[in-house]
């Protein structure tokens, strides 16, 4: 006797693309972070200068710039993971430091002195993203993602 056959259903490929790197926390590390997603982005087709290219590049300006100033701890690197699935890229950087967090998505903030010259970065990380969250790192720290949608 033969086993009884399963019906085959034909689905389309999945693809998932993923760039991971860590980075010196110095400014330099920041500025290498945004040149190599958007390096990394060029590659999968989200062409350099459109805006979701420019869009991302802002996102992991601001959240390397974060990492550096903020999540900081001497002799660590901050970490950049980049996804690309379907028409969504997903920004993640992720530092060792657990006591410095920004305020969740949509909380209140207080609003940043006309002078300043921070106090603005997920300001615009809010703007500019269409999803954004705070996760708990393991073992250690945390990593702030950022969601963009990419027009079709």
């Amino acid at each position: 006797m033969t086993p009884p056959s399963t019906p085959v259903t034909r689905q389309g490929p999945v693809t998932v693309r993923v760039f991971t790197q860590q980075f010196s926390s110095t400014p330099r590390g920041a500025r290498l972070a945004r040149r190599l997603v958007l390096h990394q982005l060029d590659g999968w087709g989200v062409p350099h200068g459109s805006d979701a290219s420019d869009t991302a590049a802002l996102l992991v300006a601001e959240l390397a710039a974060n990492a550096v100033t903020h999540g900081r701890v001497p002799g660590r690197d901050f970490e950049v993971t980049v996804s690309l699935l379907g028409r969504t890229v997903r920004i993640e950087v992720s530092d060792t430091r657990d006591e410095l967090r920004p305020p969740a998505p949509g909380a209140p903030r207080p609003a940043p002195q006309p002078l300043a010259e921070t106090g603005r970065g997920m300001l615009l990380v809010e703007a500019l993203a269409d999803r954004w969250e705070v996760l708990d790192r393991a073992p250690v720290g945390k990593t702030v993602a950022a969601e963009l949608h990419l027009a079709r």
